[in-house]
């Protein structure tokens, strides 16, 4: 008989108030076991949980059951009936394991939960999306956890979030068992008609658990276990060394006022980590801190830094070896981990000292993920005797996260949504092709999802996927298409086998002839032109020069070429085609001009990529008297070059206009030039170039040699061949002159006057485009970044500099002065264009009042312009404010709750905005959302750079992998020995075939690179508006002509930004345009 548990001093009231306290996986187990007992309730599931609000009705617990009330009666759930026959067993008691335990709890099936540790010790640190931060707080989250995402936190730690939901598994009748090891399937016995149920093999084998019969089975033990039948594939990108370390919170207010670090990559922020190199020795590729439990920090670390610093000890070619612990030293490995943290945070953080893991030593550890794993499907049927179980996967062993985007606990709690919705398909009848198929459907999505392109009314999300994806296709795989995953029978597996990744080189048909067919046919009927073969039919450059005028007539006048010159005929054709068509040269003119045997190969791979960009037949082009833009294969590197042909256009600018004004300033030596300081930056700016260009070791001019690579004058194989500004050489040589990093084709800046390639932070600097040298290192303090130093030219003023680009102002201004056809440019001035530049950049950050049109909020006041600013890089305005309105209104539920924590939090991020005291007091209506939203748009900024940065070294990897494939058939091609015609033409083929692979590879590298050069302006623009909003929130009349000077300077570099971005944006619609029309 239970015990009415509101009577003064009830035991059991004392009992559940150390429950919801309980810090540890053990502790909550016993207390819950002690409450049931006290409470004489017994049983599981949903049965369990009512009896446990019947007995519980005080105001403390009755808070709690109203969440959980709420949360049970949604009518997906069905009352608690939707899966009352089924038997679930669960592997993990991990964040995600817990999650799909809870949801199948309260669709009423049995639920047993294995977990093979009997504590939770992980303090690292997890970034959550908006829609996890609700369904948290749903499931009563701050009730377990006072400071539970309090102000503008966005984040938790692994232990606390399975304490949380450890504990809500339990009130709903989950039974948990630790230290118990899920170790295999035991099939059912062969009983008549099937009866019996599936069971596990458990260790230890002594536990009552390995009697237990079920029909659903859902994995969550981690990466490393799979259940038999799934099959595993693996990305592998370049060497990866992750570095995570948890210092002990002290709470203190200093810590208090340091300002996290919600992610920053060397991708768009090149300054900052070549400073932390220049100071410490440490080479990081990016760098996140979080505060919570522990102040947490998780970077990227270079093997090269690791191995000067004395970290690793030998350097190894297995990564296993390389990172085993008798090769690390741990005690640099400490000191590496804190000087990092204490850079990135500019020293602010007092007395750091480790917080210890499990095992009492200090919590760093450092991890390999180079190559990323997840499973090929996300469930199958296994059948045996008749009795059917249903296998699910969620958490690591289905997809592994990468951990710089931040997705893990995200899409791991999406895919537990899935997993429990195809368990509610299952118990509902539905035949096991169409749950499979369907889960495959939705397991489609998983990858690519963000916070972005799930549906923005987070308050409406359930297990139903319709309400977490935007016009999902359930039917997009068919039950035809899974039949392999219904497995009957014993499974034999194979536990070496995975994917196979490698590349085939098999080709169908004869590439070689058609690709000849192809020239024949788009350069028959010119004057002087006859195509027979690959050598002697293109010496004279006519042939090249009818090929392109063929596609693009506009671009090349064929009556007027120069047939007595076909080295400069050659090379004017190679330099349209780069430069209009993005087809990158593959032989120099002159080889081209006399084109020897040898160079037949690099001809054929030069033609090939004319032929995917253009390969309809001759008899369609003629019917459209348009000139033809490039396919998507060929546009993507077209775009990208005319990218870096404008910004080498605006270096050049710079460097000519600033030349100018050294001179003038040299003629007149007076005493108001040591007022400045250009003069002094103008001399050092210019001793590089000069000393470089004495340089013995001066690399060869323009054009020699195709074969010898520009940087290390190596044999330089056509498969690994690339090129820029007419230089050839391996990919892997295409460095920065002066720090060694990695330059790619469209982010390098080249001097012509000493021949050197750099990248954008190191290029040799005209006078008045570096920043103040009193510039603060770290970054919570702004770093305005690497690409302006470089690019901002020396007299902004003066900017009627782009022709590839439209002005600043935006396009739908422009038309409106549109006049009988004509555009009528509209002249605005510096402020206007400022405000101009934030319409396409804001949310809904403005306070109060309702937001206006976004035309009309040219009339905002100056001093709403810090939100305008701010809502750079979020959700549209109307997606934005669903997951806002959700947000604030859980805020609003716990607002009482969260005060005292919310004064503490939001200090650091209010430092980073700039605002006093006073200020704040303004802007207190709306700091929180303001605050939530500079931290969501910084940490998408990093998640798009870190995604990007991962498939850029997927890319590399597949590039070395073709071209050693592309260099053993060349070997073989270019032998001069007796090897039949046919063999030839099988290798020329499958050449062929992997420069086509290669020209795919290189058009999406192209795309990202355009999206890398995106990033890095939005970061430059944020860091210039950080600068902007601290002079712009002082008093006017309280600045000093020093800083309304420096504000000024900072305002002409936004514009210069903003217009950067408008050259991108335009040529973006140039591309998008061109693919439309293709």
């Amino acid at each position: 008989m239970s015990v009415p548990a509101d009577e003064p001093g009830n035991p059991a009231h004392a009992i559940f108030e150390r429950f919801l306290r309980a810090g540890e996986c053990r502790e909550v187990l016993g207390c819950f076991g002690e409450l049931c007992q006290q409470l004489g309730l017994q049983g599981s599931g949903l049965q369990l949980y009512h009896g446990l609000k019947a007995a519980l009705n005080y105001w403390s617990a009755k808070a709690l059951w109203s969440k959980l009330d709420k949360k049970a009666g949604h009518k997906d759930y069905d009352q608690g009936t939707a899966c009352a026959s089924t038997k679930c067993l669960v592997v993990g008691a991990g964040p995600c394991g817990l999650r799909v335990a809870i949801e199948l709890a309260l669709l009423g099936a049995r639920v047993v939960l294995l977990e093979k540790r009997d504590s939770f010790s992980r303090n690292n640190v997890l970034h959550l999306w908006p829609f996890t931060i609700h369904d948290l707080r749903a499931l009563g989250a701050k009730k377990f956890y006072g400071r539970f995402c309090t102000g503008t936190l966005d984040h938790i730690s692994i232990r606390q979030l399975q304490l949380i939901l450890l504990k809500v598994a339990l009130l709903l009748g989950v039974e948990v068992h630790i230290n118990v090891q899920f170790k295999g399937l035991v099939p059912p016995t062969g009983k008549v008609g099937g009866q019996g149920g599936w069971r596990a093999v458990l260790q230890p084998g002594s536990s009552p658990l390995s009697r237990y019969e079920f029909d659903v089975l859902i994995s969550a033990g981690g990466g490393k276990f799979v259940p038999e039948g799934f099959k595993r594939k693996e990305t592998r990108g370049k060497l990866a060394i992750g570095i995570t370390t948890n210092f002990i919170n002290r709470h203190s207010r200093a810590e208090v006022e340091v300002a996290e670090i919600s992610g920053v990559a060397r991708i768009y922020n090149q300054k900052f980590f070549q400073n932390l190199y220049n100071k410490t020795g440490i080479d990081l590729e990016n760098i996140v801190y979080y505060k919570d439990d522990t102040h947490y920090f998780v970077m990227t670390a270079k093997k090269q830094s690791l191995l000067k610093k004395g970290v690793i000890l030998q350097d190894k070619a297995d990564i296993e070896s390389l990172l085993s612990p008798e090769n690390v030293n741990r005690d640099a490995l400490l000191s590496y981990a804190k000087e990092a943290a204490n850079f990135s945070t500019n020293y602010r953080l007092p007395e750091l000292e480790f917080a210890l893991n499990h095992r009492d030593l200090p919590d760093v550890d450092m991890f390999d993920f180079t190559c990323m794993t997840r499973s090929e499907n996300a469930a199958l049927v296994r059948e045996h005797n008749g009795a059917r179980l249903l296998l699910g996967l969620v958490g690591d062993c289905l997809v592994e996260p990468f951990w710089p985007l931040g997705t893990g606990v995200a899409r791991g709690f999406l895919a537990a949504f899935d997993a429990a919705w195809m368990v509610r398909r299952w118990a509902a009848g539905t035949p096991p092709l169409e749950v499979l198929a369907e889960r495959e459907s939705i397991y489609q999505h998983l990858s690519q999802t963000s916070p972005d392109n799930t549906n923005k009314n987070i308050s409406q999300y359930s297990i139903d996927p319709a309400t977490r994806y935007p016009n999902i296709n359930l039917q997009a795989i068919k039950a035809s298409q899974v039949r392999d995953l219904y497995l009957v029978g014993m499974v034999e597996v194979d536990h070496k086998r995975k994917s196979d990744n490698r590349l085939s080189t098999a080709v169908s048909g004869d590439a070689y002839e058609e690709l000849l067919s192809w020239c024949q046919a788009s350069t028959a009927g010119y004057h002087g032109v006859a195509v027979t073969d690959f050598t002697t039919s293109w010496t004279s450059g006519l042939a090249l020069c009818a090929l392109i005028h063929r596609f693009r007539p506009d671009l090349v006048d064929i009556d007027s070429v120069d047939t007595q010159d076909p080295i400069q005929t050659h090379q004017m054709m190679l330099d349209m085609a780069e430069q209009e068509l993005g087809i990158q040269p593959v032989l120099s003119s002159a080889e081209m001009a006399t084109m020897a045997e040898p160079d037949r190969l690099g001809l054929i791979t030069y033609l090939s990529q004319f032929y995917e960009a253009f390969k309809t037949s001759p008899e369609v082009e003629e019917v459209s008297k348009k000139p033809l833009s490039p396919r998507g294969t060929r546009g993507a590197i077209l775009f990208l070059s005319k990218l870096q042909k404008s910004w080498n256009l605006t270096h050049k600018r710079a460097q000519d206009g600033t030349q100018k004004d050294a001179e003038a300033k040299r003629s007149r030596r007076d005493a108001e030039l040591d007022t400045g300081l250009d003069g002094d930056i103008l001399d050092g700016a210019r001793e590089p170039p000069q000393t470089a260009t004495t340089d013995p070791g001066q690399p060869p001019a323009r054009g020699e040699s195709s074969d010898a690579c520009y940087f290390c004058g190596r044999r330089v194989y056509i498969l690994e061949r690339a090129s820029a500004e007419g230089r050839f050489f391996h990919r892997g040589c295409f460095q920065c002159w002066r720090c060694g990093a990695t330059l790619r084709l469209g982010d390098y800046a080249f001097n012509e006057e000493d021949g050197h390639f750099y990248c954008s932070l190191h290029y040799p600097n005209p006078p008045g485009m570096d920043l103040p040298q009193d510039e603060p290192l770290a970054l919570s303090d702004g770093d305005a970044g690497a690409m302006e130093e470089q690019e901002l030219p020396a007299q902004p003023g003066g900017d009627a500099r782009e022709e590839e680009g439209p002005g600043a102002e935006p396009q739908g201004v422009a038309e409106e002065g549109e006049e009988s056809g004509g555009r009528r440019k509209i002249v605005l001035t510096p402020l206007e264009k400022l405000k101009l530049s934030t319409l396409n950049l804001t949310g809904e950050a403005e306070p109060e009042p309702p937001p206006k049109p976004a035309r009309l909020r040219l009339q905002a006041a100056p001093e709403a312009l810090p939100a305008l600013w701010q809502g750079q890089g979020t959700w549209e305005k109307e997606e934005g404010m669903a997951v806002e309105e959700a947000l604030e209104e859980s805020d609003s539920e716990e607002e009482e709750e969260e005060k005292e924590e919310e004064e503490g939090t939001d200090l650091g991020i209010m430092a980073d905005l700039c605002l006093d005291l006073g200020e704040e007091e303004k802007y207190s209506t709306w700091k929180r959302t303001l605050t939530r939203r500079a931290r969501e748009a910084q940490m998408k900024r990093f998640c798009k750079a870190q995604a990007i940065q991962r498939r850029l070294e997927e890319i590399e990897v597949t590039f070395r992998e073709l071209e050693q494939q592309g260099i053993k058939l060349e070997k073989l091609l270019r032998d001069e020995g007796g090897t039949p015609a046919d063999q030839k033409t099988q290798w020329m083929n499958q050449l062929l075939y992997l420069v086509q692979k290669k020209n795919s590879l290189m058009s999406e590298e192209s795309d990202l690179m355009i999206a890398v050069q995106e990033l890095k302006l939005e970061e430059q623009q944020w860091q210039l508006d950080q600068k902007l909003r601290c002079y712009m929130n002082r008093e006017e009349s309280l600045k000093t002509p020093e800083e309304r000077a420096a504000e000024q300077e900072i305002l002409v570099q936004l514009l210069d930004v903003v217009n950067k971005r408008n050259v991108l944006i335009h040529i973006q619609e140039e591309k998008r345009l061109s693919e439309l029309r293709a």
